[in-house]
């Protein structure tokens, strides 16, 4: 199983719009797909058409101990389910800050899940609190949606080192292994120069940095495309809402690509085996 965190501190970037159709296309190859909305805004859960209400277990239950996450987890196709999150999670922050070990919540709910995965994906809030921390702790694997444009690095290096810090003191296992770009303009200069300079700056710090080293910047470039911001409105993944368009066809090649480094995996372990 592959555990997932898709995280910016830095809010429309694509994040969430990552998370939720990278896990439908992920899905719809036969994979089973489990998606963890951490978000108090809980745009993971309506983009996919589920609300969260009061008599319905969410992820805020979840981590106060009050519910499973089989409890809270809802079916959305026969291979997709979400674990819904509400408002009622930006308390979490709060009532979890004086409790012991609060960073490691997620991860003692997800290793008591007995239900079985190939792919759990988290989608984060845009912040560095306690929520985010948990998930990075709960996880093997952060993927790092960027927008192209100079902005993008703002705070970058504080984002990094955070995860730095949680690889080396709370989860050994942890790796930045994925950088992609989102709301691509093709079309323009600045896009392209950016674009390299993203590039540069990650092949520059693998050698430096243990956590990342390794990490694939997505060749798939997810191009601003219309019918994406479209389909949360309709309760659907752009492969539901509008499978023809640009957008669904850049998540399909994403989601190749993702799946393409578990072949790379597999054949590295054979070699070092031999």
């Amino acid at each position: 199983m592959r555990s997932i965190a898709v995280i910016n501190q830095k809010g429309g970037v694509g994040k969430t719009t990552t998370s939720v159709n990278l896990a439908a296309a992920l899905a719809a190859t036969g994979r089973r797909v489990c998606l963890m909305d951490l978000d108090p805004q809980a745009h993971a859960s309506l983009h996919l058409g589920i609300t969260a209400v009061d008599d319905e277990p969410s992820m805020y239950e979840v981590l106060c101990g009050e519910a499973s996450l089989a409890q809270a987890r809802r079916s959305v196709t026969d291979n997709l389910s979400v674990v819904p999150a509400n408002l009622d999670l930006a308390a979490a922050e709060l009532e979890l800050a004086g409790e012991v070990g609060r960073e490691m919540i997620l991860r003692d709910r997800m290793d008591d899940d007995t239900e079985s995965f190939d792919y759990i994906v988290l989608d984060c809030p845009p912040s560095l609190g306690v929520l985010t921390v948990n998930a990075l702790v709960a996880v093997g694997e952060v993927f790092l949606p960027l927008q192209p444009h100079f902005l993008a690095l703002h705070g970058l290096s504080k984002l990094l080192r955070t995860i730095e810090v949680v690889s080396r003191r709370l989860n050994s296992d942890l790796r930045l292994s994925g950088v992609m770009l989102c709301m691509y303009e093709s079309n323009t200069r600045l896009a392209a120069e950016v674009s390299s300079d993203i590039e540069e700056f990650f092949e520059a710090s693998q050698c430096s940095r243990e956590f990342f080293r390794g990490a694939k910047f997505f060749d798939t470039r997810v191009r601003r495309n219309i019918r994406l911001a479209e389909a949360p409105s309709f309760g659907q993944s752009i492969f539901q809402y509008s499978p023809e368009s640009n957008g669904a066809a850049d998540y399909q090649s994403l989601a190749d690509e993702v799946i393409a480094q578990e072949a790379s995996r597999i054949a590295l372990s054979a070699r070092v085996a031999a």
